[in-house]
């Protein structure tokens, strides 16, 4: 004799759901790419690529852009976020020249950019472009750009803001670009080292 029990009454039936397991398959990866294009900035024989920074995982793209456009040198005015080794094995050499966010630039970052930039463009390799990169490539790197065509491209400083701003949008905020208005030229302008008597 078989007995069955009755099925529960309906306000007692609960439902209960369990997720899925989790995945054990590794997260997928995503394609590296660079962050904002990187701005190709040339007047009066001075070449320069404005960038933001680039990630250990992007790396590789930047280093590709940086042979496209013939660059020697890479200035990184901003915390390290990548090693330079690969960059060395690529044959362009990395500058440290760091200075805070949103501000001017110190004396001896303004001299060593001065000097490197003298050194490459001037009197070495004048075929060859300059990278500089801070964060999102819209401040310090752009800055350090201007007091170049400033002192080598003799350009007065609303000039040079104007043409970055042109290639660039959205570089240089208001306190740096009093800063560059304000800047008084160390070179002697013009670039070409003639003294007017």
């Amino acid at each position: 004799m078989s007995s069955t029990l009755p099925p529960p009454p309906a306000s007692s039936t609960t439902t209960t759901t369990t997720p899925p397991p989790a995945s054990t398959d590794p997260p997928a990866t995503t394609t590296a790419r660079i962050g904002s294009k990187p701005t190709l900035v040339s007047r009066s024989g001075l070449t320069f690529l404005i960038m933001d920074c680039p990630r250990p995982q992007n790396l590789h793209l930047y280093i590709k852009e940086l042979k496209k456009h013939n660059v020697t040198d890479i200035v990184r005015v901003c915390s390290p976020t990548y090693s330079p080794i690969d960059l060395e094995s690529a044959g362009v050499k990395l500058w440290d020249m760091a200075y805070d966010d949103g501000t001017s630039p110190p004396e001896e970052v303004i001299d060593s950019w001065l000097k490197l930039v003298k050194d490459r463009m001037i009197t070495t390799k004048p075929a060859s472009a300059i990278a500089v990169h801070c964060v999102a490539g819209l401040g310090r790197a752009p800055v350090l750009v201007a007091l170049a065509l400033i002192e080598f491209g003799g350009l007065d400083p609303i000039v040079a803001v104007d043409f970055i701003r042109k290639n660039r949008r959205g570089a240089i905020n208001n306190k740096q670009l009093l800063y560059l208005e304000r800047y008084e030229r160390r070179m002697g302008g013009g670039g070409c080292g003639c003294v007017v008597m």
